[in-house]
Parts: C-alpha cells; sequence; structure tokens
C-alpha cells in the first residue's frame, strides 16, 4: 500500500490521525471522536471520499477520477449521510460552487440566499425514517461494485429507535459497507454501538498551530479583517475550536444575526459579563437576555468560566478567558470554593440532559441563581 500523505483537506492537528489509516485494511465502523468544531467533519468527509476514490495507484483521494468527481457533486450513489436537517448544509455540496475571493457564507445564511430556509424549525435528531431508508438500501449491493459509505453525525443526536436500527447493522456489517460515525461526546454514545466499532480519537490543535491555522484560512478572504487580538479573543471563548471560531467569524462579518453560532457568541458575552459580576449578578437579566442561544453552548461558556476560576483558586492561570484574568482572580478571593465545586457538579449534571425539553430560561434561571450563592456568605 502506498503512504497516505495528508490531503489538503485535512487539518494539521489531524494529520497524524490520517497517515495512521490502512485504506486496505479499514474496519466495517470506525467511532471518530473529540470536541466539536475541530475539523472531525471535514476528517469524515475526506475519508469518506477516499473510500470511495477509484484509482489504482497512488494516494487516495485521487481528486480526478469519476468517483471523486461524482462525490465532490454530491452524487456518488454509495455514499449516504445520515444528518439531521439542521446539519445538511454541512454535506460537500454546500460550499461547492463558492467564490474564492468572497467569505464563504455561514450556514444558515447560505440556505436562506439559495432560498431553501426551513419554514418551520430544522430538527436536530435523525429520524427513524431516514436511517431505515438508509438501512433497507444496504441489502442491495453497491452502485459501483467497490465500498459503500454511511457517514452518520452527530452520533450521539441519534433517537433511541434510530439508534437501534443502526445498531443491528452494525452488528451484522453488510458486505463491502463502511460506517464512519462521528461524535462530540463520547460519553453519550450507546455503549452496545461503541463496542462494535474502531474508535479514533480525533485531537484539539495546541493554541499556537489551532491560531496559525486560523490566520491562513482568514487571509483567503480579503474582506475580512480582523485584528490578531480580536481573533485570539474568540479563539480561547470557543475553547480552541478552530473551525467553529473561523465559522463565527464569517457569520459574524456577514452580519448574519440569526445565525447559530452568532447568537451563541453574543450570549455568551453577555453571560461572561454577567458572571464577572459574582454576587452582584441580575441573574434573572442575564437569563432573559440569553435564553435564545442553544443551551449547550451556555453551558459550555460557564463550564470554561468556572474552570478559569478553578484553576486561579489553585494558583493557576485562566485557560480560555485570560483577558478577564483579573476579575476572575479578584471573585476567587470572594468565592466559597466548595460551594464553587458543587456548582461545577451541577453543570457537569445540566451536560447530561442539556437537551431536555425544559424551558432553557428555567434551567438557566436555576444555575445562575446558584451562582450567585458561591460568593454569598
Amino acid at each position: 500500500m502506498f503512504p497516505q500523505e495528508p490531503a489538503k483537506k485535512i487539518a494539521p492537528w489531524l494529520e497524524s490521525a490520517w497517515n495512521g489509516i490502512d485504506l486496505d485494511a479499514f474496519p466495517n465502523a470506525v467511532l471518530i471522536h473529540g470536541q466539536s468544531g475541530i475539523g472531525k467533519f471535514e476528517f469524515s468527509i475526506e475519508l469518506a471520499k477516499a473510500l470511495l476514490c477509484e484509482t489504482s495507484s497512488g494516494a487516495k483521494p485521487c481528486n480526478q477520477c469519476e468517483a471523486c468527481r461524482w462525490f465532490d457533486s454530491s452524487n456518488h450513489p454509495d455514499f449516504i449521510a445520515l444528518v439531521p436537517e439542521t446539519h445538511r448544509k454541512l454535506l460537500p455540496h454546500a460550499d461547492f460552487e463558492a467564490d474564492a475571493d468572497s467569505p464563504k457564507k455561514s450556514k444558515s445564511s447560505q440556505a436562506d440566499a439559495d432560498g431553501d430556509a426551513p419554514e418551520k424549525k430544522e430538527k436536530k435528531s435523525i429520524s427513524i425514517e431516514d436511517a431505515r431508508s438508509a438501512i433497507e438500501g444496504l441489502s442491495i449491493g453497491s452502485h459501483r461494485g467497490g465500498n459503500r459509505v454511511i457517514l452518520v453525525y452527530p452520533l450521539e443526536m441519534l433517537r433511541s429507535d434510530s439508534a437501534n436500527t443502526l445498531l443491528k447493522s452494525l452488528e451484522e456489517p453488510p458486505k463491502n459497507t463502511i460506517f464512519i460515525l462521528l461524535a462530540d461526546r463520547l460519553d453519550r454514545v450507546l455503549p452496545t454501538i461503541r463496542s462494535r466499532c474502531r474508535l479514533l480519537s480525533a485531537p484539539r490543535p495546541d493554541r499556537l498551530t489551532g491560531l496559525n491555522w486560523l490566520r491562513a484560512e482568514l487571509g483567503k478572504i480579503p474582506s475580512l479583517k480582523m485584528s490578531d487580538a480580536d481573533v485570539e479573543s474568540i479563539y480561547d471563548e470557543q475553547g480552541g475550536a478552530p473551525y467553529a471560531v473561523l465559522d463565527s467569524l464569517i457569520a459574524r462579518h456577514n452580519q448574519d444575526d440569526k445565525d447559530e453560532l452568532t447568537i451563541a457568541i453574543q450570549a455568551s458575552r453577555y453571560l461572561l459579563q454577567a458572571m464577572s459580576q459574582g454576587a452582584r449578578i441580575n441573574w434573572l437579566d442575564a437569563a432573559d437576555k440569553t435564553q435564545k442561544a442553544r443551551y449547550s453552548a451556555l453551558l459550555a461558556t460557564m463550564q470554561r468560566w468556572v474552570s478559569d476560576l478553578q484553576s486561579c483558586a489553585q494558583m493557576g492561570s485562566p485557560r480560555y478567558y485570560p483577558k478577564h484574568e483579573a476579575a476572575i482572580k479578584s471573585l476567587v478571593q470572594q468565592a466559597n470554593l466548595p460551594k464553587l465545586l458543587r456548582f461545577w457538579k451541577s453543570l457537569i449534571q445540566a451536560r447530561r440532559h442539556e437537551n431536555h425539553p425544559l424551558a432553557t430560561r428555567i434551567q438557566l434561571e436555576a444555575l445562575l441563581s446558584q451562582y450567585q450563592q458561591v460568593f454569598e456568605d
């Protein structure tokens, strides 16, 4: 087998994972897991393309054969993507004809511009109908006589009925069928599914590598001008996830106030301002002003803030919000550390149930009220 050289679409911090892949001895199912926004999806798309590539020599994907061209135009008959409605715009054809000299549109604004914006709220889970339709078609041989690739993302968003449908196929995988499963939260994936997959951990880049990649990508968009300080600040706030930062900066540049990432960043910054007040936090106002953002994004912000508080309490430095170091160190002096630890545990518990239908505002009020008590006698 020829050594697999890093493909152009593989992020530098994922190259080692790419180089360790043997396409000639690939398992029936691989579960790629890691932090959201670090390039797992782009990695899996390139992997699916390589598995379907029909070149007989050289590194894959070759980007020249008929299979590669079909894949790039989202017309390959042996590639099936099981993603919820909220994620369909992430598939290859979304940016297929983008102008290289202009900023690509954020995912939601792209749908609006194409006239494809849904009239109703998009579903965040994979429907049982889609899962069954994909699985039932596996009994038929592949269209081109080679591999068939099923991509499932995000795996943890599968409904129980859809997960059971997938599990049956993993137990008895059809010939030449490969499952590429992606999860942001491995702890939420059913153990029965995990046990039938080869696990592949996608690492987060170190800060210097991530920022260098991000600046290079931003440099491809001449009209998007941002100071290094602003880029670094957002990078830290997003937990060092370069792809998430890139999408959020593009959405902000396009002044897309309806974009989910834009809403999340604005809400997170307001939440940080509120939490920096400690005992003086107006938790009712903070919950009201941030409730439209994704609950999971708000919980992540609170977790990062409390993580920095705990780090400074142990004579360390803030990891996520270094520009708030003075405020964080001041709050540490006022905090009741046992209460802070209990609040941390409450956040962990909240993350386990972040998709519960209970109103976001009610959950935020309860958590922020508890946060205020950390700084009270």
